[in-house]
């Protein structure tokens, strides 16, 4: 330990009255940090902000950052701005320094150089909506002991890069990582002496380099909430280059741990290819639309149901009819629950091929008037997506045919394209805390409807059409602002309040606003 950080142990232990005596009983578990460090970090920490054209907003993250009373200093490192960004950042309080190279890596690796003390914080120079203290929550960790490194978690999670890339790839070549939910963040926390010892990546593999590179040292690495914050989103062009250069840092970290191989390869895109299934990937895709339209895909998008298509293709349609209802087993007044039973059809499928599935999907049948129905919905301003009781491996392909948003099916696992029989309930499907009654145990459609409003992200969802065919449709349609049942199967759905029936797209397409050009 440096003899800066020892002053201020010796500080704060000061501050809180005398030390225990040696052999004395030392607090319970848990209670350990409590008792070691005040409520309140003193100053303690150099804050580094590397910044590039940053005068929008420098000064206020400085002014934020010097107002934090763990912040002992603040450093911006400015890489050769064109704009006010370092006469601004001086302005507001901080030390200023040029960075020795163009990029945020040697940026941050200068700033640590520079920082006098040996707790950094780092932030970015265009950060909005901060709450108080920040500073102080992640130096808290670092102070008691109980980590080396720090990552700030924020928001309900990560943008498209991290989504897509980063989390796959962690999961399958450092699993150890992949519960950080911002692995590329750059608001981190760290000791000086271990930053030191770390090599920084250039562009934007920087930040996960030095969660994967300070794990591999054996530093203990720790997470902290710090709420939501505004940040400026990176240009479409810009995450191409993002999402090669993540890719790149954590391929390099991989061979170097010795745990790049064919094999993981083809897992991690599996892992990708399951991402752009998760809800919190379709929120990121809302973009400020406040209606919604949910559209099932079998019997309704399609005129046909995948499984019972498939199943007949690949010579299973006996197994499949045995788990699907009317089969064998309800015959035989046997209940199985929804969540068994797409497990169970699953596992007839071991061993096709995924060019098999996506075969099927592609000649599926879709319903006349569909693709212009979707059209116009998107035109309305609604946000379109296909939910499926399947299979995303088709509902994607069926949403792509349709020119939906996108689409929520159950993830079925593949190995080097072959299906291993295994499900991954979708857990947008699956009840929310606090559901009350039966919802709380179904395994339904109409959750998707309950997370989409429950989105905090402004603004809210204020209108919701959902339109299905049969009973396991049936929640979902009564909890929408509109539902519709298409050529519906069950006369359930005939006798719902609330619901209208319809015999086609085009009758649903007269619902809604005429385009301008065919009303001018």
């Amino acid at each position: 330990m440096s003899s800066l950080l020892q002053r201020m142990r010796a500080r704060f232990e000061a501050w809180l009255g005398s030390p225990p005596r040696r052999g004395a009983p030392g607090p319970a578990p848990g209670q350990a940090a409590a008792a070691a460090l005040p409520a309140q970090p003193l100053a303690c920490a150099s804050v580094v902000i590397p910044a590039l054209n940053e005068a929008a907003r420098i000064a206020s993250v400085v002014r934020y950052a010097l107002a934090d009373p763990a912040t002992a200093e603040v450093v911006v490192v400015d890489d050769s701005s064109i704009d006010d960004t370092a006469e601004l950042a001086r302005a507001a309080g901080a030390r200023v320094i040029t960075s020795t190279m163009l990029g945020k890596g040697t940026s941050m690796q200068d700033g640590v150089a520079a920082a006098a003390s040996e707790l950094l914080v780092f932030l970015d120079g265009d950060l909005a909506g901060l709450r108080e203290g920040i500073v102080s929550d992640l130096c808290r960790p670092l102070l008691s002991g109980e980590a080396d490194f720090v990552k700030a978690r924020f928001g309900r999670g990560g943008g498209r890069v991290t989504e897509l890339t980063a989390k796959p790839m962690l999961k399958v070549f450092f699993p150890e990582l992949a519960h950080f939910s911002q692995p590329l963040g750059g608001i981190i926390a760290g000791r000086r002496s271990l930053l030191q010892s770390l090599p920084f990546e250039e562009g934007y593999g920087v930040d996960i380099g030095l969660l994967i590179d300070a794990h591999r040292a054996g530093a203990k690495l720790a997470e902290v909430d710090i709420g939501s914050l505004e940040h400026d989103s990176q240009p479409l062009l810009d995450l191409t280059v993002m999402a090669n250069e993540v890719s790149r840092v954590i391929y390099a970290r991989a061979k170097a741990a010795g745990r790049l191989h064919v094999e993981q390869i083809t897992a991690m895109y599996e892992t990708q290819r399951h991402a752009t299934a998760s809800f919190e990937y379709i929120l990121s895709r809302r973009r400020g639309r406040t209606k919604l339209a949910l559209l099932d895909m079998d019997g309704t998008i399609t005129t046909g149901r995948f499984a019972l298509e498939l199943a007949r293709a690949t010579g299973r349609e006996d197994a499949l009819l045995a788990l699907l209802d009317g089969g064998k087993a309800a015959a035989a007044g046997l209940s199985i629950d929804a969540a068994t039973r797409s497990q169970g059809i699953a596992a007839v499928f071991r061993f096709v091929h995924r060019r098999e599935f996506e075969r099927v999907a592609h000649a599926s049948e879709i319903r006349p008037g569909a693709i212009e129905f979707v059209n116009r919905l998107k035109r309305a301003g609604f946000m379109v997506g296909v939910v499926s009781d399947s299979y995303f491996v088709a509902a994607e392909i069926v949403r792509r045919r349709v020119f939906a948003d996108f689409a929520l099916a159950h993830p079925l696992q593949f190995d080097s394209d072959v299906c291993s029989g295994e499900l991954r309930l979708n857990p947008a499907f699956m009840p929310m805390d606090g559901t009350q009654g039966e919802d709380a145990a179904m395994l339904c459609k109409s959750h998707v409807i309950r997370r989409f409003r429950a989105d905090d992200q402004p603004p809210p969802v204020q209108e919701v059409w959902a339109l299905g065919d049969n009973l396991n449709d049936l929640a979902m349609l009564k909890l929408a602002d509109r539902g519709f049942a298409i050529d519906p199967k069950s006369p359930e759905l005939a006798k719902l309040p609330g619901v209208q029936v319809v015999a086609s797209f085009d009758e649903l397409s007269a619902l809604l606003p005429q385009p301008l050009a065919a009303a001018a």
